[in-house]
């Protein structure tokens, strides 16, 4: 059984992500998701949960940044009776209620300073502390952690620990945003108008060809969430029609004009005798790479692709990638 199926697309990058990915679940190193909100992360992280030894294990979801102030430390590592007012009773925190299994810590980037360092120290030794104990106490949980924010530029202005980052980023995992897998959203979309038409009981629609031009030129600010939205609604109020641009909401509309709003957005003019993509392509990933004095991760930066992306089209093109 492929754990990863619910991941949906064949771009490359994506492909190379989903490899790494198998990898690390299969063992019990801690991994670091990394992507903007509603790239997948939390499907990723049950992805990897259900494909590792742990997968029927226990696996709790926290989501760091609504854990209620003053109460976060209690909530993880659990608290001592009388340790502060209202605590009437001994209670585990969701460590120990994980032994055994897995815990996600989404939006890790939201932990005050005092309980990065209490994770940090169950990182290192496996024990955590409740508040108002003295003696620690062992559990075994994997733990693996996310964050749509930039670490290390909370680092550098002390808001999150280096020792915590370096010892969260054992396997960095980058989920890219939609708008630069423009080649999976057609895959989503139709995922979606699936799963819509048989959790409502209703006829899927279908996109033209020209409102699907749209979406691929379309930014997508909130992601795979924000396309799951906009199928989801479009599939109740649009059954089992072809959905035309006219049809779209007027954000996607807006920027179109009949037109993807990617020539825009560069300034770039189709020269009226055309020309050769491919070799535009190559030329400028040759640009790059001189620019760049062969670094791929800069070079792919000054290209807007994602590393793994570069080296797929420097194959492509004959490129050394070695």
């Amino acid at each position: 059984m492929d754990h990863f199926s619910a991941i949906i697309g064949q771009s490359p990058e994506l492909d190379s992500l989903i490899r790494s990915a198998k990898i690390a679940a299969s063992t019990d190193v801690t991994i670091l998701i990394k992507g903007e909100t509603g790239t997948g992360k939390e499907v990723l992280a049950t992805a990897i949960q259900k494909a590792s030894p742990r997968a029927n294990k226990k696996f709790i979801t926290v989501n760091c940044a609504a854990l209620p102030e003053g109460l976060i430390e209690s909530e993880l590592f659990g608290h001592k009776k009388g340790a502060f007012t209202g605590a009437n009773a001994n209670t585990l925190g969701l460590f120990q209620a994980a032994d055994g299994g897995t815990l996600f810590l989404d939006e890790i980037n939201s932990l005050p300073l005092l309980v990065q360092g209490k994770l940090l120290r169950f990182l290192d030794s496996g024990e955590c502390l409740p508040v108002g104990e003295t003696t620690s106490c062992k559990v075994d949980v994997r733990i693996i952690a996310a964050t749509n924010a930039d670490l290390n530029a909370q680092i550098l202005v002390g808001e999150f620990r280096q020792d915590l980052y370096f010892r969260l980023n054992v396997v960095p995992i980058e989920l890219p945003p939609l708008a630069k897998r423009s080649e999976d959203i057609e895959h989503l979309i139709k995922h979606f108008l699936k799963l819509f038409s048989e959790t409502h009981a209703i006829a899927a629609p279908q996109f033209s060809k020209s409102a699907l031009k749209v979406l691929k030129a379309y930014k997508w600010p909130g992601n795979i969430r924000e396309l799951r939205n906009l199928c989801e609604r479009l599939s109740i109020l649009l059954s089992g029609r072809v959905i035309e641009m006219e049809n779209l909401p007027s954000e996607f509309r807006i920027n179109s004009n009949g037109n993807t709003n990617a020539g825009k957005a560069t300034g770039f003019i189709l020269p009226e005798t055309g020309l050769q993509l491919d070799t535009l392509e190559a030329d400028l990933i040759n640009q790059a790479l001189n620019r760049t004095k062969g670094n791929r991760s800069q070079s792919a930066k000054l290209l807007g692709l994602s590393r793994d992306t570069l080296l797929y089209r420097m194959q492509k093109h004959g490129f050394t990638t070695h």
